[in-house]
C-alpha cells in the first residue's frame, strides 16, 4: 500500500476543519506525505529530511521583506518538502503575494488555512494515519518475531528515511519506551533465528528496555538501559550475554548512545553491531577465543579493524598490504623463513597495554617463552616496542595484517567461522 497523500491527509477531518485553500502545487497533491510539522517560519528548513507537511500560524512571515519570503519558499522546495501549510487571517491577514507566485514557480504545493485549528489536532491526526498506513502496508518478509518492530528496526539499520517523531511514535507502537536519560545500545547476533538469548540478557540487566526481531541473517535488537545505572553500559550488555548466550554464538555489540540524541545515533550503534558481526565473522580473531563459550565482542574493540575496512577488505588491500610491508618488512621476511607467531605475539602485546603477564595468558606460553619472542621482535625491526611513538603505528600494521592476510570464511557445524 502507498504512502499517504497530501490528498489524503487534506480529508483528515481537523484539517477540513481549518477550510485549506490549496493556492499552488495543484498537481503534487498525490506526493507521499512522510510527517506533519508545526513550526514558525524563521525557524527555516534546514530540521526538514524531505517529504513533510510544515503548518505555521505566519508569524514569521509578517515582518519579513519580499526577498526574505522567497527565499524560504526555496528552502522548503530544496529541501523536498511535500508542502506548507499557512494559517492567515490572524497573524497573518492575507498570504503575502510573493509566497504564493514563488509556490507555484517552485510547484510546492501552498495551503492558505481560513480557520484557527489547534495545530496539535492536525498533527496527531495525520500522523497517526501515516504511521497505520505505513504498518499495515509493509510486507511481511520477516518470518520470525513482531512484524511491527522488525520493520522499524530494519529500517534504522539501514538508515531509512526517518525523522524523530516518526521513531518515536514506531518504537511507541512497538512497546518500547526508553526514560530520559537513558543509554540505547545495539545488538546483533549470529548463529541463532530466537530472540530467547536477547530476552534472557535483558532479564539479567534488570530494567532495561527492548526492541527485538529475528531476520533470516541474524537477530538484531535495540537495548534501552536506565541513566541511572551505574557503570560502563557497553561492558553490562557484553557480560550479561557472554552469560546468557549458548556456544557457537557471535554477539557484536555497538556503542552506547544517549536517548534524546536522535534517531540518527539509534541508527548509529544498531549499524556499528551490524558491522562489528560481520568482521566477527569473516576476519580471524587478534586473539584465541574461547572454544567452548560464545564470542562476544565489541565495536569499540573492533574499532581498528572497522576503519581499515572502510569500503571493503578487497579496497583497501593494496593500502594495508604497503603499511604492513613498511612497518613489519623484516618481522615477515623472518617468519616466511621461520616457523614463529612473532605477528600475532606483537599484537596481542600491543593490544594489552604491554602486559607481559596478560600476554603470556593469552597466548598459552610462559613468561619466559614471551621475553624470547619480544627480544627476537625487538632485534628484527631495530626497535623498543614499548616506544609511545610506535604504538599506533605498530599496533595498527599487525592489524592490517591480519586483515589481509585471512578474511576466507568458512562453515564449521552449520555456523558460518573463521578459517
Amino acid at each position: 500500500m502507498p504512502a499517504l497523500t497530501l490528498r489524503e491527509i487534506l480529508a483528515l477531518d481537523p484539517v477540513r476543519a481549518a477550510e485549506p485553500e490549496l493556492l499552488a502545487g495543484h498537481t503534487a497533491l498525490d506526493g507521499p506525505v512522510r510527517w506533519v510539522h508545526s513550526s514558525e517560519v524563521y525557524e527555516g528548513a534546514n530540521f526538514l529530511d524531505g517529504g513533510e507537511l510544515l503548518l505555521t500560524n505566519g508569524f514569521g512571515l509578517t515582518d519579513a521583506d519580499e526577498e526574505v519570503r522567497r527565499r524560504y519558499v526555496r528552502e522548503l522546495a530544496a529541501r523536498g518538502a511535500a508542502g506548507l501549510a499557512v494559517e492567515v487571517g490572524r497573524s497573518l491577514p492575507d498570504m503575502p503575494p510573493e509566497v504564493t507566485d514563488e509556490a507555484r514557480r517552485l510547484g510546492l504545493p501552498l495551503l492558505a488555512l481560513h480557520r484557527v485549528v489547534p495545530f496539535v489536532r492536525i498533527t496527531e491526526a495525520a500522523n497517526r494515519a501515516i504511521v497505520a498506513r505505513g504498518l499495515s502496508g509493509r510486507s511481511v518478509v520477516r518470518p520470525w518475531g513482531d512484524d511491527h518492530t522488525a520493520a522499524l528496526l530494519a529500517d534504522l539499520a539501514d538508515r531509512a528515511a526517518l525523522n524523530q517523531p516518526e521513531v518515536e511514535a514506531r518504537a511507541a507502537l512497538a512497546g518500547f519506551h526508553p526514560g530520559p536519560g537513558a543509554r540505547l545500545v545495539g545488538v546483533s547476533l549470529h548463529g541463532t533465528r530466537e530472540v530467547g538469548t536477547v530476552d534472557r540478557a535483558v532479564r539479567l540487566l534488570g530494567g532495561a528496555g527492548v526492541l527485538r526481531a529475528a531476520f533470516p541473517g541474524d537477530v538484531l535488537a535495540l537495548l534501552s538501559l536506565p541513566g541511572a545505572r551505574p557503570g560502563d553500559p557497553v561492558k553490562a550488555v557484553q557480560e550479561a550475554f557472554r552469560t546468557t548466550s549458548a556456544p557457537g554464538l557471535t554477539v557484536a555489540i555497538g556503542q552506547a548512545v544517549a536517548e534524546g540524541s536522535g534517531w540518527l545515533r539509534w541508527s548509529d550503534t544498531l549499524r556499528a553491531a551490524r558491522t562489528t558481526l560481520e568482521l566477527a565473522l569473516t576476519v580471524p580473531p587478534a586473539e584465541p577465543a574461547s572454544p567452548e563459550g560464545p564470542l562476544v565482542t565489541s565495536s569499540r574493540a573492533l574499532a581498528l579493524e572497522r576503519e581499515l575496512t572502510r569500503g571493503g577488505v578487497d579496497a583497501n588491500r593494496g593500502r594495508l598490504a604497503s603499511l604492513v610491508q613498511h612497518a613489519l618488512g623484516p618481522l615477515l621476511a623472518w617468519e616466511a623463513a621461520h616457523p614463529s607467531d612473532l605477528v600475532r605475539t606483537l599484537e596481542v602485546h600491543l593490544r594489552n597495554g604491554c602486559s607481559p603477564t596478560r600476554t603470556a595468558a593469552l597466548l598459552h606460553i610462559g613468561r619466559q617463552s614471551l621475553y624470547q619472542r619480544l627480544e627476537r621482535i625487538e632485534s628484527l625491526l631495530g626497535l623498543e616496542i614499548d616506544d609511545p611513538d610506535l604504538l599506533g603505528e605498530l599496533l595498527t600494521a599487525t592489524c592490517a595484517h591480519r586483515l589481509v592476510r585471512g578474511t576466507r570464511a568458512v562453515v564449521r557445524g552449520g555456523l558460518r567461522t573463521v578459517a
